[in-house]
C-alpha cells in the first residue's frame, strides 16, 4: 500500500469529505496516516449460443463492456484503532461490475458507493475486532472481489490467535444477501418455478432477507505443511451450514505438489425450502490436485453434490463453491464436476493454459436425465508488471438437452470469450 498523499485528486477529495472534524487541520496532517489500496478492472465478455434459451439467463448470450474500481482506505485513528472505508465505482446494487451492452445500448456512467465503513480494534494481544459495515468474511461468501459482486453486512467480527490456531466469530444484523448472491432459485424467469437451480440466476429479494441475522464461528490451524479449517454459519429463518477443509503444499525440489479437499453441508429451513430456494439437505464435496514442474503445470479438480441438493455457497466464487467459466457445480443436485487444466510458463510474464470442464447431472427438474455440460477454452495470461496485467480467453461450450421453449430440449452450442485488464495499487 502507498501513502494517501500519492493518490489521485479524486480519491483525496473523497477522503477529505469524510475527514471533517470540529477542529481545523491542514489536509496533510489529516491524511498523513491514511493508506490506500485498490484495483481498476476492465472486462469485455462475448458469448453467442445457437438457441435463445440462454438469453433468458444472466450472463449467457451477451456482448458487454464491464468496469469496476475498488478503493480501500485505512486511516490510523490511534495506536489501537484503524478506520477502514471501501468505495466501489461499479454496480450500486451488489458491488459488481457496471455492465454496458454494446450491441443494443450506448455508453453510460457507473455508480459510486460506500461499500465498507468499519473500525478495526487491535488493542488486545493477538486479536482483531472489526465493528461496522464490512465484507462478509466467510467460506460461503466473497468479502472483496476485484472483478465480481461482494457480500457485505453490518455487525462485529473477531479474530484471535491461540498458538497455531486462529479462532473467528461474527454476528451481523443486516446483510446485502438479498441482492448480492449467486444462489440459483428458479433458473431463468422464462422457465418457471420448476426449473429450480437450473442455471446461475440471482436470488429474489423476497427469498433471502437482508434483515436476517447471520452468526458464524470458525477455527483455522496450520500443522506442518497442512492448513485446516472448520466453520459453522446460521442465517436466521433461512438455513444453517458447516464446512471443513484441508490443504497441503509439498516442495519436492523439481516438483511442487498441492492437495486440497473440502466438504460442505447446508440444511435449508422448511419455510425457505418451500419457496424453491433449495431442497432441505444439500452438500458439495471437492478434491483438488495441483502439480508444478519447471515451466509446466497441471491441475485436476473433482467435485460432487448430494442427490437431493447441491447448494453449498452464496457466491459461486466462494471457497465452498466450485466455479468454472460458464459451467459451475454450486446449486446443482446429484452432479459430478471435473476440471482439468494444463499450462506452460512460456515467458516470465506469459502463461498459456488449456482448460476443460465437464458437469454430469444425473437428474434435473426440467432437462433430461444424465445431461452433460462441457466447456473448453484456451487462456493467455500476460503480466506486464507486478501491478498490471490481464488475460484473453477463447473457447466453446455445449449444454446437452438445453431447455428451449418449454416443450422440447436439445443440445445448445456456443462460443465463449473474454478480455480482461487489471491494474492494482
Amino acid at each position: 500500500m502507498k501513502k494517501f498523499a500519492k493518490m489521485s485528486l479524486v480519491a483525496a477529495v473523497a477522503v477529505a469529505g469524510l475527514s471533517t472534524t470540529s477542529s481545523a487541520k491542514a489536509l496533510e496532517e489529516a491524511i498523513k496516516n491514511v493508506d490506500v489500496s485498490g484495483t481498476v478492472v476492465y472486462r469485455y465478455d462475448d458469448r453467442a449460443f445457437e438457441d435463445k434459451a440462454r438469453d433468458n439467463d444472466s450472463d449467457r448470450d451477451l456482448s458487454n463492456n464491464k468496469y469496476k474500481i475498488g478503493l480501500t482506505l485505512k486511516s490510523k485513528v490511534n495506536d489501537d484503532v484503524t478506520a477502514v472505508t471501501r468505495f466501489i465505482v461499479g454496480s450500486q446494487t451488489n458491488g459488481d461490475f457496471v455492465s454496458l451492452n454494446n450491441t443494443n445500448g450506448g455508453d453510460g456512467q457507473a455508480d459510486i458507493s460506500l461499500n465498507n465503513v468499519y473500525f478495526s480494534y487491535t488493542g488486545i494481544a493477538n486479536t482483531t475486532v472489526n465493528v461496522g459495515k464490512q465484507g462478509l468474511t466467510t467460506p460461503w461468501t466473497v468479502a472483496i472481489d476485484a472483478d465480481g459482486n461482494e457480500q457485505t453486512g453490518t455487525g462485529i467480527l473477531a479474530l484471535t490467535n491461540v498458538g497455531p490456531v486462529t479462532l473467528a466469530g461474527a454476528y451481523f444484523n443486516q446483510t446485502n444477501l438479498n441482492k448480492s448472491t449467486d444462489v440459483s432459485i428458479n433458473g431463468s424467469k422464462a422457465l418457471g418455478a420448476k426449473a429450480v437451480k437450473l442455471y446461475n440466476s440471482k436470488t429474489d429479494a423476497s427469498v433471502l432477507g437482508g434483515d436476517s441475522n447471520v452468526i458464524t464461528v470458525g477455527a483455522m490451524a496450520n500443522i506442518g505443511p497442512v492448513a485446516l479449517d472448520a466453520w459453522y454459519l446460521d442465517m436466521q429463518d433461512s438455513f444453517d451450514t458447516f464446512t471443513i477443509g484441508a490443504k497441503a503444499n509439498f516442495d519436492l525440489d523439481a516438483v511442487k505438489l498441492s492437495v486440497g479437499a473440502r466438504h460442505t453441508q447446508l440444511d435449508a429451513d422448511k419455510e425457505l425450502a418451500g419457496k424453491d430456494f433449495a431442497k432441505e439437505d444439500n452438500s458439495l464435496t471437492k478434491i483438488e490436485l495441483g502439480l508444478k514442474a519447471g515451466i509446466f503445470g497441471a491441475n485436476v479438480n473433482y467435485g460432487w453434490t448430494d442427490s437431493e441438493g447441491g447448494l453449498a455457497a452464496l457466491d459461486n466464487d466462494a471457497l465452498t463453491g466450485m466455479q468454472g467459466y460458464t459451467v459451475q457445480l454450486n446449486g446443482v443436485a446429484d452432479a459430478k464436476y471435473l476440471q482439468v487444466k494444463a499450462d506452460v510458463q512460456v515467458l516470465p510474464s506469459l502463461n498459456i493454459s488449456l482448460n476443460y470442464h465437464t458437469l454430469d447431472k444425473d437428474k434435473n427438474d426440467v432437462r433430461a436425465k444424465d445431461s452433460t455440460d462441457t466447456e473448453i477454452y484456451v487462456q493467455a495470461s500476460y503480466q506486464m508488471s507486478k501491478n498490471f496485467g490481464g488475460y484473453i480467453r477463447l473457447g466453446q461450450a455445449e449444454f446437452e438437452n438445453d431447455y428451449v421453449d418449454g416443450t422440447k430440449s436439445k443440445d445448445n452450442d456456443g462460443t465463449i470469450g473474454r478480455l480482461q485488464v487489471q491494474y492494482s495499487f
